[in-house]
């Protein structure tokens, strides 16, 4: 008589640890969460940089690229997300923060792709 082969089911471990993903509003690519940045509407409308994840309020998730935060901030996907209006502080602030990113991500490159 052969021996069954145990495969593991869906509540088993298998040695792989689950990743979880979130989809870019502005591209709507699905990527690991770590990959994505998140934005959050908090109490009275004032959309922020949530860089723990913690923050309390309706959340939605951008890429690093310029191209999604130029796609999310101006064009109105991310306000769509958040069911919410960007102020004029808030729109400035964000793509000063995606300013950042991609002066961060240039100055890696530059070392090598070491981050």
């Amino acid at each position: 008589m052969k021996a069954l082969k145990k495969t593991s089911s869906a509540g088993g471990t298998s040695g792989h640890r689950h990743v979880p993903e979130r989809t870019c509003v502005a591209c709507h690519e699905v990527k690991p969460k770590r990959e994505l940045v998140r934005l959050v509407c908090g109490a009275g409308g004032v959309v922020e940089v949530d860089t723990l994840g913690r923050k309390p309020g309706r959340g939605a998730y951008l890429c690093h690229s310029p191209e999604c935060w130029h796609k999310g901030v101006n064009k109105g996907k991310l306000e769509h997300a958040l069911r919410s209006r960007l102020s004029a502080e808030s729109r400035a602030g964000l793509m000063k923060f995606a300013g950042e990113i991609r002066d961060s991500e240039a100055a890696s490159s530059r070392m090598g792709g070491v981050r």
